[in-house]
């Protein structure tokens, strides 16, 4: 069982005894590993001690030794496990950049540098401008929603969002003596983001500390109001509330019923939000008058509510049954309104222990990573974990939730991930998008001059994968160029159908003549990397459907047809690879079915002259002795065949495959390292290489590579170019006559 602590540490300098605070935390904890907690703690005291040393402490004075141990102090009460107080401990620390994640990995291990991260994430949401219908990109964006979707989209550890928690908690308790700037910025990010989540994970007691400080802050005048009449009646109220308890009390005894009765403090943000929303006095809130009745089980809830209602007159429309109706959040509750002696409205609310347990504690009330969890609520946990993951939204805490269509929530969209742009504004996109995609959702001249990308600051390569979280920035060229690889769908630069389109729509714009000659060198320089001789476009345009060479062409180099598509085509019509002996196709009975027919059961022989591969027209020729030599459809041999009469059609069957050789040709600039970036590819690919040799011009500092590679198929050759192409310093790959 939770248990609230009432004892106030002060975390100063002086007044603080960090070995006291562990025995503490070791009485109330048995199997805490405390020597483990203490080195966390001298972690973060002697990297703020060099920090400081080297002029680099926290900006604003405080300490992030003593708010890591605050942290981890105020999380004591939710019974967070040891993992999760070592990285409250380190995490401020590691804010200020004053100790490493991985630091913290080495220390302590996988599972607390995992938490550290996510809180580290969830901390950019202060970089947010909480601001409802805000411009952003050019369409207006509801700031505090995107901010609220990021955050569900960050948490997939609950300890992460409860350390959160925690120190938004620790800072607006400290926010007194700062400038009002600063007080409005935090209360309104608590106020919008971090209260309503304390309470969709049921921590009401974070979440009334959380409302009530926020409120101070954003409504000082309304506070101070609410604040001195709740002062000025309380000795009354107190009093009425105790002669209330003495009456019910003898009643549910009368009955033996056992119950703990206590008056129920009323917090101002929330009579404030009763006043505002009803529009009535603060004399004519009922619930600031409140008895809390706990019992044994929900029969009693229900006995008990028996009994109130025959000592006081109900008030109609005022009785909400949150035990048979549940809120969302889990709380369960029996609310009711009441005449009470005097004529006076009086709220009663009745649940049972473990009920109050829940609304006080939420999630933090059974920890599946404790060993002496039930199952039952391991179970419980987790569909609180996984309904944390589905909220998109929290409604007005003055509508209190009401148990009706309107409190359904949307399903987050987990098929999306949020990220920062250089002004702090949230913009949400699919999974998998990249920075090129970014910059076209930024604005379409953005990513039309887009040439780089910095992501947390690191530059990364236009095909990066963005999460969750991550800050942005596009690095832009003068003039607006898109690149034509980008259309690649393997390459994977792009992945957002608007950017793929806005693309297409630059390259349609071009003057047709450019795009005729744009795709006529694509055409070459495709053919010349395959070894392919001849300028001839009338057969491929056929096979691409198109009326002319032109329109075929004008089609590629606007970037309507795809290159890869091309590519693949003029390799299986065009291309003549050959194979090595070892790979002779000339099966035996042991190797299997002949691959061609057409032989009429004849024997036949692979011509060593062309050496034919599956894929190539074939056709044979029957010499003196009644065997078919096998050659490909244009070589010399055919030719001279013919004249004689002995030409045989055959033809590749269907299931035919074979791994042929490849000799490529590399050019590039000499550098360190490039033989291992050009081998790596190949381990990538899973590409064997049978022979290498390289060939450098010191003066030119230039190096010739020549290298015979095994592949399995033309579209396997294609990427292979593609790929080493964009190696650093690689002027051209093609693959060259063996």
């Amino acid at each position: 069982m939770v248990k609230a602590r009432i004892q106030k540490i002060v975390f100063e300098a002086g007044q603080f005894e960090l070995s006291e605070w562990l025995n503490d935390l070791g009485k109330e904890r048995e199997g805490l590993d405390l020597d483990r907690i203490q080195r966390a703690c001298e972690l973060s005291e002697q990297a703020e001690q060099k920090a400081v040393a080297m002029g680099a402490g926290w900006p604003s004075g405080r300490s992030s030794y003593y708010l890591g141990l605050e942290i981890a102090d105020l999380l004591r009460t939710f019974q967070v496990d040891e993992n999760g107080l070592i990285a409250a401990i380190v995490y401020r620390a590691a804010r200020e950049n004053q100790i490493t994640v991985q630091h913290i990995r080495n220390q302590f291990g996988d599972e607390v540098s995992s938490i550290v991260e996510g809180v580290l994430k969830m901390a950019a949401i202060s970089s947010i401008h909480i601001r409802k219908n805000e411009v952003v990109l050019g369409e207006t964006s509801d700031q505090v929603e995107q901010a609220k979707k990021m955050l569900v989209a960050l948490v997939d550890d609950i300890r992460v969002a409860l350390i959160k928690l925690a120190e938004r908690t620790c800072a607006i308790r400290a926010v007194g003596n700062s400038d009002r700037k600063k007080q409005i910025r935090l209360a309104q990010e608590v106020s919008e983001i971090y209260a309503p989540l304390a309470h969709r994970l049921g921590i009401g007691q974070l979440k009334w500390e959380l409302e009530d400080l926020a409120f101070r802050y954003t409504e000082p005048d309304s506070y101070k109001r609410i604040a001195s009449l709740l002062d000025e009646k309380r000795t009354a109220r107190d009093q009425y509330i105790e002669s209330v308890i003495e009456v019910l009390a003898s009643k549910l005894d009368l009955v033996n019923l056992e119950a703990s009765l206590a008056g129920r403090a009323k917090h101002i943000c929330s009579i404030w939000k009763k006043m505002s929303r009803k529009g009535i006095a603060f004399s004519e809130v009922y619930d600031v008058r409140a008895i809390r009745v706990l019992v044994a089980s929900p029969d009693d809830c229900y006995r008990a509510l028996g009994v109130v209602h025959n000592i006081w007159r109900n008030i109609p429309n005022e009785f909400d049954d949150y035990i048979a109706n549940p809120k969302d959040n889990g709380y369960q509750s029996l609310h009711t309104a009441v005449i009470g002696p005097e004529g006076k409205v009086l709220e009663v609310q009745i649940r049972t222990e473990a009920m109050h347990h829940e609304a006080e504690y939420g999630v933090c009330a059974h920890w599946t990573y404790k060993d002496n969890a039930s199952h039952e609520k391991g179970e419980r946990y987790e569909r609180r974990l996984a309904w944390l993951r589905q909220v998109i939204e929290w409604q007005d805490e003055v509508k209190n939730f009401p148990d009706s269509a309107n409190e359904m929530l949307a399903n987050v969209s987990l098929d999306r991930v949020y990220l920062f742009t250089p002004e702090g504004h949230v913009i949400d996109m699919p999974p998998g998008a990249t920075p090129v995609d970014f910059a076209y959702k930024v604005h379409t001249e953005i990513g039309h001059r887009c040439r780089g990308a910095k992501v947390n600051g690191k530059i990364v390569p236009l095909n990066h994968a963005l999460m969750s979280g991550d800050h942005v920035e596009v690095i832009t060229a003068e003039e607006a160029m898109p690149r034509r690889e980008w259309l690649h769908t393997h390459l994977g630069y792009v992945t957002t159908s608007k950017a793929k389109a806005k693309i297409q729509s630059w390259f349609g714009l071009r003057e047709r003549q450019k795009n005729l000659e744009e795709g006529k060198r694509l055409v070459e320089a495709e053919r010349a990397q395959l070894g392919i001789d001849g300028q001839q476009y009338v057969e491929v345009a056929e096979a691409f459907e198109f009326e002319s060479e032109d329109e075929f062409l004008v089609a590629l180099g606007r970037g309507d047809l795809q290159l890869s598509d091309v590519a693949e085509w003029l390799a299986g019509n065009e291309l003549d690879i050959r194979q090595t002996s070892q790979l002779d196709l000339a099966l035996d009975a042991q190797q299997g079915a002949v691959p061609i027919e057409g032989l009429g059961g004849r024997p036949h022989q692979i011509a060593t002259c062309c050496d034919p591969i599956v894929g190539d027209s074939i056709v044979g020729i029957i010499d003196d002795d009644g065997v078919v030599g096998v050659h490909t459809q244009d070589c010399v041999e055919v030719m001279q065949g013919d004249a004689y009469g002995r030409l045989m059609r055959l033809s590749w069957r269907d299931d035919a495959q074979a791994v042929f050789l490849v000799d490529l040709e590399v050019q590039a600039y000499d550098r360190s390292g490039l033989l291992f970036d050009i081998t790596a590819l190949f381990v990538n690919e899973s590409i064997n290489v049978m022979m290498m040799h390289s060939v450098t011009n010191k003066p030119a500092q230039r190096v010739d590579l020549t290298m015979t590679i095994e592949v399995g198929s033309l579209r396997v050759l294609i990427k292979v170019l593609e790929m080493m192409q964009k190696i650093p310093n690689v002027v051209s790959a093609r693959r060259c006559a063996r």
